[in-house]
């Protein structure tokens, strides 16, 4: 249901320059066009409108010069700073831009007919005149040579399995003479038909299609060929086939064109040859020639450059441009660009841009280029009470089809009726007046305006037409009331410039707006056009033109204010008053005073008053959404206005509707970021869903799916927003709800907060209750079964006791009609469920006669139920419920026979806590849970926890295990001791915890053990001197009153020591020093490239470590839009690829992305490891010192505080004061693949890293409280 909107035109030229241009491409880093002609090159600047550079190719002799020559392809080498040409005779031309140096890197003698540059220009390949390809890499190594024409199939050969034969096999509508008609002969290719080959590259450059003429037939076959020119499939043989070629880039589908008996299509191969699908051109045969072919970069518009067949007197050929889409299986032609017959107008090339998706490039003959940039747009009417009109307009070529949501939805290509013009449809305006917002003009091809107006009329009008494929409603239909003509302004010898006007608006009866490109690079003009008296000749009166400053990319109005706001390439809003006696131009403010410009350009713009404050809402193609220049949100796929609603639906599949009374604009901010919590406002919706329109004084919603299908909603808050209406207006909106019980369910929900929902509940029970609880039954069901814990156990004791009733009372209802209404209410299984829970198997049978449930299935079940004892009855109906805690409770009063069920229970369903609680401590069972318990604990490695129950229910030597298994030796050493463990068994058992502590680095615990349990005093204290705990050493050496120990370890060991630290501190001053000195060279380096100082821009960003990985032949340069499902190179990482790639995420290799915050990382760890010093260091000072080694406890302390003020002095030096994280722009989007994100990012240049460790960025703490140095050592 979307259109596509021109934004921006572009013009270029016309330049003073030799010969005639034949070709061209785009030089994507300079934003200029390479043209070449039959003399040489030549780059055009649109920013100047200017030449800015040209190289001369007939000066050197690779072009005659006397205008005969012909380039047959050019291409943009950006890494290599050059454009490669070849000509027609045979020579391939490496031209450098900045030097102007021309190389023949090779030539064939027998000519060249086309060059075609794989996507990620790892391969070019040459068509010869020879009819031979020859592929080369992109240092123009030759890889290999083939013949164009060959006999095999190619590898992708069908396998015939021989079953049947042919006379014997179905052949469908044709009958059985097809077994017997000998197969025709494919007719020689048309007389219109250029004869050369054409060459088109799947996205992801693995497939290359060549379409050549074959020599015995004549006519025009399809070979596709593997990157390594194997030969894959051959094209079916088919009559008509014509010259134009193009792979869809997301790789499923090869378009080309084919000349029918009756009729023109373009159609479509599949890889394997085999033909899929086509649409027919809306020409004859023999009218008019297809050219060529393009996809876009996200393939979702196909362009087809025609031209006609016969010429015009005195004049040349026309030449046209189409833009297809396809949406539900059907194709639109959406625009149509007439270039018309002057010779100088007459297309020479076309293409799309390789960067940016909906942008479109164009060369004519008379050196004048062209340059669109189109989006989709969805074209609806603005209506209110007074007219409910909910339009919207399709353009389908020379039709426009018309859906009129507010009678009927139906899905495109149906609609409610269509409108038929006489050329091809570029823009469609509904009337900006709400009382006659079902009006609409619509701006053809040849810049002609008809107006459809509604009602006034009698006679049917022959244009217009209800319904479309098939489909008819009863709706007022619009007639065609006049048509105007646009002077576009083209005198004789002037170049011919398609869709002159854009963002037509319809303002009043007889005025319009229009915007075109003014006479300078950087300047708009709005056009105020009349018709009415003023229009003479049926000609549009162009009463006045306002020059704008800038390219205007946006128009919006907004019908209660009646303002009209502009929006620049820039960013930049202006306020147009166009109701002053003289129209002029101020910038948009908000209420602040300061000027309004979005940060970014938006796509689509609205106006709404928000809060009393008009502001303009923009929405950009990265699904940023901005109210005037704060964004609010950064994941919205569409918007739309409703009368006091904003309408988003966002990337995470919602589709959020708020207020915009009473509000303002940091409310609205904080709502959209706080979206994930449900509330009235929020829904979920189906993945990809875009705002088709609003339905006035309805609650419908229609939204579009990505395949086309449509989807009707009734979003909460409209719903709401309505029954307010309608109560304000004292009308009774249960009439009009479908049924009853749902107006009470919206009523009862208006309120978000739960428990007033509750309390709500309950009052209005009461309240009916008391007045007359017969009448309002229903209702009273209703207050209990939407509380937020539904009473649906009492509500269907309600409808029991209504059974009991003998006769109800003239107003009540009966329970067979309160049932119905429960089950209307809640799913009839959960209501069925919850009766059974009751143990009422009255209940149970009267809720189950009013299912669907077959009685065969319930009745045994039921039967069964009721001859078990009541507690195991209960039991088993919890079970079936899956109620296990209720089960457990009443399975425990079925007494000790029960219990190994209870048992198996509790271990199935983990309920050993809830079991504990069932039985006393002394008893057998209370044991036997907890033994259960304590195995479970086991086997979930909870060693620990289940020690303590396996010791509390008396299990001391499976407490013991548990205890080992999870190292709490305190615990252990209990349990032996309750086992009665001798001293002998205790000593073993403390050495084999010890060993385990001294595993685990614990040498104090350890020593613990050897000292007091295992009388090794000794051993004990050469764990502490290895654990460089010194004092407690000291106190072992004393106690026992071993002093030799002084003098063969405790002296050594603390000497070593002394030693150690010192080594390690030299190293980390080192360390500290060389990271530090690299770092600020790096941020230097970062700091030329922005600035543009440094010859080799690499993307400093995380894409580029991404694109490194992808693959080694597809290079980042060109990485947009490309396929993704061939290489295997791009599959997801396996586990230990995956922990490899986490341990380089900051790499200290010299020029990785992230070296910076590498060295930040390491610079960090250093500084932690030597503050975490102090304590040890303090510690071995003050045994130094107590044995007279004062000068190596000196040497020690100052080399720590050297250390320690190196770190202080760098800190502000290393975490300046302006550092912080700065993200690039995203780049993402609902048609964003991962190859167009990284393309996106490299246009970024350099680019500042997406930091994901924000405590890199804050310095450590060095805490200077910590008393670490001697006083006597200073």
């Amino acid at each position: 249901m979307r259109n596509l909107k021109l934004l921006h035109t572009r013009e270029h030229g016309p330049v003073q320059a030799l010969g005639r241009p034949q070709c061209f491409c785009l030089r994507a880093d300079q934003g200029t066009l390479l043209i070449g002609s039959e003399y040489g090159i030549l780059e055009l600047d649109p920013a100047i409108r200017g030449v800015t550079n040209e190289i001369s190719l007939s000066v050197n002799g690779f072009l005659p010069e006397d205008g005969s020559g012909h380039i047959v392809g050019i291409e943009d080498l950006p890494d290599q700073e050059s454009v490669c040409v070849a000509t027609a005779a045979g020579d391939v031309i490496l031209c450098n831009l900045s030097t102007k140096q021309l190389e023949c890197v090779g030539s064939v003698n027998s000519g060249l007919t086309t060059m075609s540059w794989s996507p990620d220009q790892e391969l070019v390949l040459l068509v010869t005149g020879q009819q031979t390809l020859i592929m080369m890499t992109k240092d123009f190594e030759p890889i290999i040579e083939r013949e164009i024409h060959q006999d095999d199939f190619g590898e992708g050969k069908f396998i015939t399995v021989g079953w049947g034969k042919k006379e014997t096999q179905f052949h469908g509508s044709e009958g059985k003479q097809a077994a017997h008609r000998k197969q025709t002969e494919v007719p020689p290719a048309s007389s219109s038909d250029d004869g050369r080959p054409r060459v088109t590259w799947r996205g992801d450059g693995q497939f290359v299609a060549v379409s050549a003429i074959c020599p015995q037939t004549g006519a025009r076959k399809v070979r596709v060929w593997s990157r390594e020119l194997v030969l894959q499939s051959t094209s079916e043989p088919i009559p008509g086939l014509e010259q134009a070629l193009a792979w869809k880039p997301s790789g499923s589908l090869i378009a080309s064109t084919q000349e029918k008996p009756n009729k023109h299509d373009v159609v479509f191969f599949e890889k394997n040859g085999l033909l899929h699908g086509e649409f027919t051109l809306p020409f004859q045969k023999g009218q008019a020639k297809v050219n060529e072919l393009l996809w876009n970069l996200d393939s979702t518009i196909l362009a087809v450059w025609l031209e006609d067949l016969k010429k015009e007197k005195n004049s040349g050929t026309n030449t046209y441009v189409q833009l297809w889409t396809v949406g539900n299986y059907h194709w639109y032609l959406k625009q149509s660009l007439h270039f018309g017959s002057a010779e100088k107008s007459q297309l020479v090339s076309l293409l799309w841009d390789p960067e940016i998706p909906y942008r479109l490039h164009a060369l004519c003959r008379g050196w004048h280029a062209l340059c669109y940039d189109w989006h989709w747009s969805t074209d609806r009417s603005t209506g209110e009470e007074s007219r409910l009109v909910a339009n919207v307009a399709v353009i389908d070529g020379d039709k426009v089809l018309v859906t009129a949501f507010q009678r009927s939805v139906v899905p495109p290509p149906m609609c409610t009726f269509q409108l038929q013009l006489q050329q091809a449809v570029n823009q469609v305006a509904f009337h900006t007046d709400p009382t006659k917002s079902a009006d609409l003009a619509v701006l053809d091809a040849s810049n002609r305006i008809s107006i459809y107006r509604v009602g006034d009329s009698t006679v049917k009008d022959p244009t217009v037409t209800l319904g479309g494929s098939g489909f008819k409603a009863s709706v007022e239909t619009p007639h065609l009331e006049k048509i105007y003509r646009v002077e576009v302004g083209c005198g004789k010898g002037k170049q011919m410039n398609p869709l002159a006007f854009r963002l037509f608006t319809w303002l009043q009866d007889d005025t319009f707006l229009a915007v075109s490109q003014g006479q300078l690079a950087m300047q708009s003009l709005i056009h105020h056009l009349t018709g009415g008296p003023e229009a003479e000749g049926g000609c549009l009166h162009l009463r006045l033109s306002m020059p704008v400053d800038g390219d205007v990319i946006s128009l919006c109005y907004n019908l209660k204010t009646r303002a009209v706001a502009l929006q620049l390439a820039d960013g930049q809003i202006l306020k147009y008053l166009w109701e002053a006696p003289t129209p002029a131009l101020e910038p948009w403010r908000s209420s602040n005073g300061s000027a309004v410009r979005f940060p970014s350009p938006c796509v689509q713009t609205a106006l709404a008053v928000i809060g009393g404050e008009e502001a303009i809402l923009g929405l950009t193609e990265r699904c940023r959404f901005f109210i005037n220049d704060v964004e609010v949100a950064s994941n919205v796929t569409s918007f739309a206005i409703y009368d006091e609603f904003l309408l988003v639906t966002t990337h995470s599949h919602t589709c959020q509707c708020v207020s915009l009374r009473d509000t303002s604009l940091k409310v609205l901010q904080a709502g959209f970021s706080s979206s994930s919590t449900p509330n009235e406002t929020l829904r979920k919706v189906e993945r990809g869903s875009r705002i088709v329109t609003v339905v006035p004084q309805d609650t419908k919603l229609i939204l579009q799916m990505p395949r086309g299908n449509l989807e009707t909603v009734h979003h909460r808050a409209l719903v709401l927003a309505q029954i307010r209406k309608w109560l304000d207006r004292e009308e009774d909106f249960t009439k009009t709800m479908y049924p009853s019980p749902v107006s009470s369910n919206i009523q009862l929900q208006q309120c978000p907060d739960q428990k007033k929902v509750d309390l709500i509940c309950d009052a209005m029970r009461a309240a009916m209750e008391n007045i007359n609880p017969q009448k309002y039954c229903l209702s009273i069901l209703t207050s209990h079964v939407k509380k937020s814990t539904p009473e649906l156990e009492i509500a269907l004791q309600k409808v029991h006791e209504l059974r009991e009733t003998v006769s109800p009372a003239a107003e009540g209802v009966t329970a067979e009609v309160a049932l119905k209404y429960l089950l209307f209410l809640v799913d009839v299984n959960e209501l069925y469920d919850h009766s059974l829970g009751t143990y009422d198997f009255d209940l149970v049978v009267m809720v189950a006669e009013k299912s669907q449930k077959d009685p065969k299935e319930y009745l045994p079940f039921l039967n069964t139920l009721r001859k078990m004892e009541t507690n195991y009855q209960h039991y088993t109906i919890d079970k079936y419920l899956k109620r296990y805690k209720k089960a457990l409770c009443h399975l425990s009063k079925c007494g000790p026979e029960h219990f190994s069920e209870f048992l198996n229970l509790v271990k199935d369903q983990n309920l050993y806590n809830e079991a504990l609680k069932l039985y006393p401590p002394d008893t057998p069972e209370h044991k036997a849970v907890c033994s259960a318990f304590g195995e479970h604990l086991n086997q979930k490695h909870l060693y620990e926890q289940a020690g303590l129950i396996f010791a509390r229910c008396g299990a001391f030597e499976r407490a013991l295990n548990a205890f080992l298994s999870s190292g709490s030796w305190q615990q252990a050493l209990c349990m032996a001791s309750r086992l009665g463990y001798t001293a002998d068994r205790l000593a073993g058992l403390a050495r084999s915890l010890a060993g385990k502590l001294v595993e685990q680095k614990k040498p104090a615990e350890a020593a613990i053990l050897l000292e007091q349990y295992a009388q090794d005093y000794e051993e004990a204290v050469l764990l502490l001197l290895e654990g460089t705990i010194w004092e407690e050493a000291l106190r072992l050496i004393h106690k026992y009153g071993r002093l030799d120990i002084l003098e063969t370890n405790f002296k050594p060991a603390i000497l070593e020591a002394q030693r150690n630290y010192l080594v390690f501190l030299d190293s980390q001053k080192a360390t500290f020093t060389r990271h530090r000195k690299r770092l600020l060279v790096v941020r230097e380096l970062k700091e030329q490239a922005r600035q543009g100082l440094l010859d080799d821009e690499t993307p400093n960003c995380l894409e580029a470590d991404l694109v490194s990985e992808t693959s080694s032949i597809v290079t980042a340069s060109d990485m947009s839009g490309k396929y993704s499902h061939s290489n295997s190179r791009i599959s997801a990482r396996s586990s230990k690829n995956r922990r490899k790639a986490e341990r380089k995420w900051h790499s200290l290799k010299e020029g990785s992305p992230l070296e910076d915050l590498a060295l930040l990382e390491a610079l960090g760890e250093n500084i932690r490891t030597t503050e975490n010093m102090k304590g040890d260091v303090h510690s071995l000072l003050k045994g130094l010192v107590l044995f007279g080694y004062d000068e190596l406890a000196r040497e020690l302390q100052q080399a720590l505080e050297e250390a320690l003020q190196l770190i202080e002095r760098s800190l502000p030096e290393i975490w300046t004061t302006d550092l912080q994280q700065n993200p690039a722009n995203p780049v993402l989007g609902p048609n964003s693949t991962a190859n167009s994100i990284m393309a996106a990012y490299q246009q970024q240049r350099i680019a500042a890293p997406a930091v994901q460790d924000a405590e890199l960025l804050i310095p450590p703490k060095l805490n200077k409280n910590i008393q670490w140095k001697l006083n006597l050592l200073q």
